[in-house]
């Protein structure tokens, strides 16, 4: 349990294991079962090439000198701890050897088919190392405050935008978004995004972009107030459902925002007469088909220039940035240090 003056980021990693879940490669029960039964066989004819090779030291009830089935039933009844007593050591290097590698042998023999319990404790384990190891790498990441339809798609545009599922961290409060988010090889926090502590625990002083994309109009603008006090110089996208809350969100902090319900009501309204250019739009807006938006800097054979007269397809070019249109006459010249914002097909290399 948590101290009251205890923080979230300052807690044991084993603490953490509750709240904090790295996605990890799911392995069959059938895998499961034959990596053991594997381990098993491999333990049980260590054993036996053991006693084999010292069968001298070996006698059974009729002081007989062991044959490989000997040394095999030895063996067997050895590691599982049924132990007959027909045949024993009787030299004191084999019982040596019994001592220091048999009993050891059987001990890991029983562990692999006990392994239920063991593997819950080296599960917890392995969760408390990999949470360590995320921990000291977080740096210049993305989080992702919410995981309902907006955060899901943001999600799934920026993997098919060739971001990497384990650079985005995901925060909410819902066990079955996270569930979602973790399926989708997500790392998910659990905790309100409103609390300062969570958003540390995700390490949002480090995050390199920030999109809150929560449900309500009001939390959006606790979560972005919040996330700007402590990041100040990362990037926060925020989502909004009304336009008039909008400029709650710039005051915020938000370097950008998105007006959900105005935004689908235009292309709801565009649909009517032209229902190509949503289509058009969608497809812009897919990344893993048919054409994108993408950004790129300006070459040094593009400087002074025209962005309308290059190969490309420019929307807009990025100065200082500030997005400026391309007709605007200030970028009739292109500067070394511009970015184009211009559209290319989906499967061209970026």
């Amino acid at each position: 349990m948590r101290r009251f003056d205890q923080s979230l980021a300052d807690m044991p990693v084993h603490a953490l294991t509750d709240r904090v879940q790295i996605p990890t490669e799911t392995v069959s029960p059938a895998r499961r079962i034959t990596v053991r039964v594997i381990y098993a066989t491999a333990a049980l004819f260590a054993a036996v090439l053991i006693v084999y090779l010292d069968r001298d030291g070996y006698r059974d009830v009729q002081d007989n000198q062991l044959s490989f089935l000997d040394c095999l039933y030895y063996a067997t009844v050895s590691l599982s701890t049924t132990g007959y007593g027909d045949i024993t050591p009787v030299t004191p290097e084999a019982r040596l050897i019994n001592v220091l590698i048999i009993t050891p042998l059987r001990v890991a023999f029983l562990i692999v088919l006990i392994g239920t319990t063991v593997e819950t404790l080296t599960t917890q384990s392995r969760q408390v190392y990999q949470i360590q190891r995320w921990r000291r790498r977080l740096r210049n990441h993305i989080i992702i405050v919410g995981y309902g339809t907006k955060g899901r798609t943001a999600a799934a545009a920026m993997v098919g935008d060739e971001i990497a599922p384990g650079d985005i961290v995901v925060v909410d409060e819902d066990a079955a978004a996270l569930e979602r988010a973790k399926s989708a090889g997500l790392v998910t926090i659990r905790g309100s995004a409103t609390d300062s502590e969570v958003l540390r625990l995700a390490g949002a002083q480090h995050a390199k972009t920030i999109i809150v994309a929560a449900n309500r109009d009001d939390t959006a603008v606790l979560v972005t107030l919040t996330a700007r006090e402590l990041a100040p110089k990362a990037k926060i996208i925020a989502a909004v459902r009304e336009t008039d809350n909008e400029h709650l969100l710039k005051q915020s902090g938000a370097d950008s925002t998105v007006v959900t319900s105005e935004t689908a009501g235009r292309l709801l309204g565009i649909a009517v007469q032209t229902p190509s250019v949503v289509e058009m739009m969608e497809d812009l807006l897919t990344p893993d088909r048919g054409f994108a938006i993408a950004e790129r800097e300006v070459s040094p054979k593009e400087v002074g220039g025209s962005p309308r007269h290059g190969t490309d397809i420019v929307l807009g070019v990025v100065r200082d940035n500030k997005l400026i249109r391309v007709d605007d006459p200030k970028v009739d010249a292109l500067e070394l240090g511009d970015r184009l914002l211009y559209i290319r097909p989906a499967d061209e290399d970026r």
